[in-house]
């Protein structure tokens, strides 16, 4: 049966088309099961009624014209009731509905079997059989377990209008007027235009199996296509130059370094020396480190692994010798792709680009941060978008809410650009803010920092008024490199950023490997490694990495006014604490034994595990000063894993759990004197800064570009109003419920603008 099934699902899922798809089901169901019809009905959204979709054993003809009204019919019982019917004697049944023009009066056995998408019946799939008999048990596990796995081929044709094709009278050609298509948000802010499709040209999958004798050959074919991307991508870094921050220009580096002969090149050589040729070699060289990437715990980096299989693919296609033909970009291209890289932004002029949509991908793709840094509204995994009929169509790309909109109508092209203008007014008023201090109207101060990964962020952060940094992700040094880095190279990059900031505070996270986030020169394998050995409890097991990464920041800040700070990650107890504390110190003596002039570090804990948050009181007396990870906190209180689309939707930071979770913590720390912050993405989003703020947070830490906005926030609420709220919202029930409250109690306090509030 499993091999049955197997087959079908593959036929169906390898047909050019959905309507070849739904003929060859109906085929392989009727033949597999050895009945006389077997028959497809969907849902048709228009009239909530069901399509007669396709059949084998029925009146071919009134395919695509015949339709069952809601309650008509034992198919709409099955819609109805979401669950098989199974009948021996289906005529007799009081649903039961007699239709001539589809010829089905002699059938008496009925098995109809729902076909359900996130919850909703999209379609029903019918088996029917002349004799008077039930199908069995087996029969009926086999169309349910088929159907299960049919629903999401079903929503795709659902979303991207395939299913309206079927309907023969509709004369609606190609994409519906206003379709909507989901995705992730990216880089904010709205933009609309005309899709331009890009496809890779070369493919590393289809790169077979090869040895060869002529090594020298291969090495010097190869050598000539490493050095082609390396002049592309100087020729990208310069044309972006001006438009990008010296940091984000600071990726395509990383880019050459990973060409270097000690990086992925020396590598690709040695397995030619082996004896493989140039792109056999390639190919396997970068599917390990994708691998290494792709079981990276930090939703950053493990987004890395697209950047490693855009630079194969670029040197794959110099050794194929593919060049990439000179498309044509109107003034308000909308780059549109399957999965979006970097590289595939270099051929438009700048100026011309005005969005980037992106079937596959996440707001941690290499893109979509280029994009933020770009201020190019970008929208992420779109997954069922219909990306081979876009070229040439009018989309909206509306990156607050992830959304694209097909054809837009004159009423929405009208309803979007009036939303155009009021950002672009906004934006200009909250460059008057730049030196401006976060003070409530009531008085009270706030301090706004901002969390970096990249020494890319500095001038950004400093740009738009950062305070002091909150979260300094120290594995990127880690990263780059194929060993762990020495002392002295650690030091370089810390004094970067503490000189930049410099008398502001510096908050460094220890590193924070382990997991999925792996370096690929010290790889850990678990089957459960968010579970796992990772953050704090790596470096207590590795004191001599711990002990050469606290020296490092300790001598980055020596002669420097601004405070140090050091952030221990996924603490769990409190011996963990007295342990890591212990080597700060010890550290801090071996630094001042070399004679250099260093103050204490501020040594603080990381709350992102529901443990530290029942300890957080005695945690505060022992530190000096705590900061809320939210984005783990969140994901450890509800048991999700916010990278996981299927229960992504599970994951709300504004869940009462978790706000009674960041309640307490401030509460402890208030109790103890002990100074409190956050870092994660709740204390850039309006609500969040709010709520926060009223519970008594000193700091929040966020992306740069949500600064801004959050401290015109601040300074336009009371924090009196901001309590309110926040004692309104610990009585609810819901997070559905406390973001309706939020949106409206925003809006009533004349805060509209900071919240997108133009959903429907």
């Amino acid at each position: 049966m499993l091999t049955t099934l197997r087959r079908i699902i593959q036929d169906v899922s390898a047909a050019p088309t959905f309507r070849e798809a739904l003929e060859l089901l109906v085929h392989d169901v009727r033949e597999s099961l050895g009945t006389e019809v077997c028959s497809v009905y969907l849902r048709n959204i228009d009239t909530d009624g069901f399509l007669f979709a396709s059949t084998e054993g029925l009146n071919t003809d009134a395919v695509g014209k015949l339709s069952l009204g809601p309650h008509e019919g034992l198919v709409t019982l099955v819609a109805d009731r979401a669950e098989p019917i199974n009948l021996e004697d289906a005529t007799h049944h009081p649903r039961y509905h007699f239709i001539p023009e589809i010829g089905e009066e002699p059938f008496n056995a009925f098995l109809g079997v729902p076909v359900i998408h996130h919850r909703q019946v999209l379609g029903v799939l019918v088996v029917q059989q002349r004799e008077q008999r039930r199908f069995d048990e087996s029969e009926e596990a086999f169309l349910v377990t088929l159907s299960a796995q049919l629903a999401s081929i079903v929503a795709h044709a659902e979303a991207t209008g395939d299913i309206a094709k079927l309907i023969e009278h509709s004369a609606l050609e190609g994409l519906r007027r206003d379709t909507m298509f989901p995705g992730v948000p990216g880089a904010p802010g709205i933009s609309m235009g005309t899709a331009v499709v890009v496809h890779p040209a070369a493919n590393l999958d289809a790169v077979p199996e090869r040895t060869t004798d002529d090594v020298f050959t291969e090495l010097s074919v190869l050598d000539r296509a490493i050095n082609s991307v390396r002049r592309d991508i100087k020729h990208i870094s310069e044309q972006f130059a001006q438009s990008l921050p010296a940091e984000e220009l600071a990726l395509f580096d990383v880019y050459l370094h990973m060409l270097d002969d000690n990086a992925l090149a020396g590598e690709i050589r040695e397995r030619i020396h082996g004896g493989q040729w140039a792109q056999g070699a390639l190919r396997q060289v970068i599917r390990k480190h994708e691998r290494s990437f792709e079981a990276m715990e930090d939703p950053y980096l493990r987004e890395r692994s697209t950047d490693v299989r855009d630079l194969g693919l670029r040197v794959l296609a110099y050794l194929q010798d593919i060049r990439t033909k000179k498309t044509y970009f109107p003034d308000d291209t909308i780059l549109v792709g399957d999965e979006i890289t970097p590289s595939m932004l270099t051929n438009i002029p700048r100026e011309k680009l005005k969005g980037i949509v992106s079937v596959r991908g996440s707001s941690n793709s290499h893109v979509a941060i280029l994009a933020r840094a770009l201020d190019v509204p970008a929208v992420m995994g779109a997954v069922d978008l219909p990306i081979l009929e876009l070229d040439d169509v009018a989309l909206i790309v509306d990156g607050f809410y992830g959304e694209i909109f097909t054809n837009p109508s004159p009423a929405k092209t009208d309803h979007y650009q009036h939303l155009i203008d009021e950002e672009a007014e906004f934006a200009e008023e909250l460059e008057e803010l730049r030196e401006l201090p976060p003070v409530t109207m009531d008085g009270t101060r706030l301090a706004l920092w901002v969390n970096i990964g990249l020494t890319g962020d500095i001038s950004r952060s400093l740009d738009r008024g950062a305070e002091g940094i909150g979260l300094f992700r120290t594995e990127m040094p880690f990263m780059e490199k194929d060993r762990f880095p020495s002392e002295e190279e650690q030091r370089k990059i810390y004094r970067a950023h503490l000189e930049a900031f410099s008398p502001r505070p510096v908050t460094m996270r220890t590193l924070d490997v382990g997991g999925d986030k792996s370096l690929s020169y010290f790889p850990i394998a678990e089957d459960n490694p968010f579970l796992g050995w990772r953050g704090i409890r790596v470096t207590l097991d590795h004191p001599e990495i711990f002990m050469v990464q606290a020296r490092a920041m300790l001598k980055a800040n020596a002669g420097l006014d601004g405070d140090l700070r050091i952030m221990l990650p996924m603490i769990s107890s409190l011996s963990e604490v007295e342990e890591a504390k212990a080597l700060v110190e010890r550290a801090y003596v071996e630094v001042i034994e070399e004679g250099l002039v260093v103050r204490q570090p501020l040594v603080g804990v990381m709350v992102e595990v529901p443990a530290a948050v029942y300890q957080a009181r005695q945690l505060a007396r022992m530190v000096d000063f705590l900061a809320v990870g939210s984005n783990d906190l969140t994901q450890y209180m509800l048991a999700v894993d916010r990278n996981n689309p299927r229960v992504a939707e599970l994951y709300k930071e504004t869940h009462p759990a978790v706000l009674n979770a960041l309640r307490e913590v401030a509460k402890a720390a208030h109790a103890e004197d002990t100074y409190v912050g956050i870092c994660g993405e709740l204390a850039g989003t309006p609500q969040g800064a709010v709520l926060l703020m009223a519970m008594g947070y000193h700091v929040l830490s966020m992306n740069a570009a949500n600064l801004p906005k959050v401290k015109w926030i601040v300074r336009n609420i009371k924090l009196s109003d901001a309590r309110r709220m926040l004692a309104r919202v610990l009585r609810m029930d819901t997070a559905e419920e406390i973001e309706d409250f939020m949106m409206r109690q925003l809006v009533d306090a004349g805060l509209g603008r900071v919240v997108p509030s133009h959903h429907h």
